[in-house]
């Protein structure tokens, strides 16, 4: 980089070359090691500026700065911890405390709430304002999301993630002054809103104005009914990330730890959502083969995400019918639970409970789809948690995942192959179609299982993939719904075409689901480097398993022998696949 685009600036008595463009925050912390205080600030989200935590003093500048936003200029002095920045700082946080609720033993973000945090870094050990607080309700009508106003800070996070990062645009501040509130259009509760369920909002949040609704009360219910029959799945993702609750480092799989600790909790069987997953490629392959064959309803959509879905039903409803109709790995494994594994048990599916470990809040809201219901109008889905949720469940019994042996799943519905885990992260629904595909294609397995070319890290990837010398595949991969947007737009105008699109809505796939644990120390959410370590447990543990295509999993081949028939057939149709319509309101695109 030559001189010219260098600024000298001065930062705490510190003379500093940094290129031009940089913030003042970005100088002091790369540079200088310098950590300026933030609230409404995020490294992947667009600047607000709002809640002026990480002022600063400039020479010469009558007014303080916000270093989040403002440019480093030559010759610029800058104090980032002079006596009167630090008192400014407090004050910022002691007002914004006294328009806080006083819940911080019972909230859901005490220990790990960024406001809390500061706080206690600035030293406010008291509360010296007592004026009128605002008040609003609290918006439980969403199935997944509960929404707490009174704890919002008006950083703006929510809104940004929602609008930049998914597209949906369903968050804004309403209203002046102390009345300002965080909510969807017209102050609609959040079931009557575009909401797709996603639950960014929730990682966004830094105090807990958005968080999951929890069903931990209802699954100590049912494991402490000794007429309940209670089961338990586990997502494919949930290995690689639930450690982190526990002071393991990003990326540590914790597989055999997490089957123990569940057993421990009383679960009577706990199996394995990666038996689906491989199930679900069984399906959707043959579905896809299929389409490919014919020529027609392509490119297929694939259906794993469930927030994703509710953006497709919402935004382009247009496209429904190009919508994989395979359920997901979750739904998939519900239904055979209270159909299959009841009959094979001799259990009547009544006194099944079904209890299924997400990362995802929008999993929630697919559990209690009409179309998923038993014919007596129950779910097949009974209680979903998230990786949150498991990991308070795990801590108030006792126990320290670290600590545990390593468990087994139970059989059948607990045996997977490679392809499974990978799942969880972005590209991985179709890698492991393809493994399958390629080898009914071509009649012999690909000689190289790992695809990389659909790994799409940076959120949005196209590629042809030569499958053999007459037929390259034309495939997209998006990974959270504003790239989504740049493929469905092409699909729908004629730009480009396409043979099969994944698409998950939460940042990396299933490993930065909305209800995956708040990032550890180092890390923020929407992480590229969080991401990658998260999605790098799941691939070495994809490849150190000796299966690792779909259609060998040895327990899928008999349940379609002894139960379920060819795939795509008549009863695996009924088990395993599902419809989807146009949803009210709709959302702008």
């Amino acid at each position: 980089m030559s001189k010219k685009e260098l600024v000298n600036v001065t930062i705490d008595g510190v003379p500093l070359q940094v290129p031009k463009g940089t913030t003042i925050m970005e100088a002091a912390e790369k540079h200088l090691g310098v950590q300026i205080p933030r609230l409404c600030y995020h490294p992947k989200l667009s600047l607000q500026g709002s809640c002026r935590v990480c002022v600063v003093e400039v020479k010469g500048v009558p007014s303080y700065m916000a270093s989040c936003s403002v440019q480093v200029w030559e010759g610029m002095e800058v104090q980032t911890n002079s006596p009167s920045i630090r008192q400014a700082r407090r004050d910022i946080v002691e007002l914004l405390l006294d328009n806080h609720p006083r819940a911080c033993l019972t909230c859901d973000r005490d220990g790990n709430c960024e406001l809390q945090n500061l706080s206690f870094t600035m030293g406010v050990r008291e509360r010296l304002f007592d004026g009128e607080r605002k008040r609003f309700p609290i918006d439980r009508s969403s199935v997944a999301v509960v929404r707490d106003p009174e704890k919002c800070i008006l950083c703006g996070r929510c809104v940004r993630v929602c609008a930049e990062v998914q597209g949906v645009h369903n968050l804004s501040q309403h209203g002046r002054g102390f009345k300002t509130v965080v909510s969807p259009a017209f102050g609609s509760p959040m079931d009557d809103s575009v909401c797709i369920q996603c639950g960014q909002c929730v990682n966004a949040c830094p105090t807990a104005a958005f968080i999951e609704k929890s069903y931990v009360n209802d699954v100590w219910k049912a494991l402490a009914d000794p007429q309940k029959h209670v089961v338990v799945h586990t997502a494919p993702a949930i290995r690689a990330t639930i450690g982190e609750g526990f002071g393991m480092p990003p990326g540590t799989p914790c597989t055999g730890k997490l089957v123990s600790a569940l057993r421990m909790l009383g679960f009577d069987r706990v199996f394995d959502t990666n038996f689906t997953a491989d199930l679900t490629i069984v399906e959707e392959a043959t579905e896809f083969l299929h389409r490919f064959k014919k020529g027609e309803r392509l490119p297929l959509l694939t259906s794993c995400s469930p927030g994703w879905i509710n953006f497709l039903e919402r935004f382009y409803p247009e496209l429904i019918p190009y919508a994989s109709t395979c359920r997901s790995p979750m739904s998939m494994m519900s239904s055979l639970i209270k159909t299959y594994y009841a009959e094979v048990s001799g259990i009547d599916p009544k006194d099944i409970f079904v209890v299924s470990i997400m990362p995802c809040t929008a999993k929630k809201f697919e559990s209690r789809r009409p179309e998923l219901r038993m014919p007596d109008g129950t779910p097949q889905t009974d209680a979903v948690l998230t990786t949150r949720e498991l990991i308070y469940m795990i801590k108030s019994y006792g126990l320290d995942l670290s600590n545990l042996p390593d468990g087994e799943f139970d059989s059948p519905l607990g045996e997977s192959t490679g392809a499974a885990d990978i799942f969880g992260t972005t590209g991985g629904v179709l890698e492991a179609a393809l493994r399958m595909a390629v080898e009914v294609i071509n009649g012999n397995p690909p000689e190289k299982m790992e695809f990389t070319e659909v790994r799409a890290v940076e959120g949005l990837r196209v590629r042809d993939l030569k499958v053999n010398d007459g037929l390259t595949l034309r495939v997209g991969v998006a990974n959270g719904l504003q790239n989504a947007k740049k493929l469905l737009d092409k699909v729908v105008s004629g730009e480009e075409t396409f043979h099969i699109i994944e698409v998950m809505a939460c940042p990396g796939g299933c490993i930065g689901g909305g209800g995956q644990p708040y990032p550890p120390k180092g890390y923020t959410i929407l992480d590229p480097k969080l991401l990658a370590r998260r999605a790098s447990a799941l691939y070495a543990i994809d490849s150190n398993k000796p299966l690792r295509s779909s259609n060998h999993n040895p327990a899928i081949q008999q349940l379609y022998e002894t139960y379920l028939g060819e795939p795509g057939g008549e009863k695996a149709h009924a088990l395993l696949h599902t419809h989807y319509a146009p949803r009210l309101p709709r959302g702008i695109r």
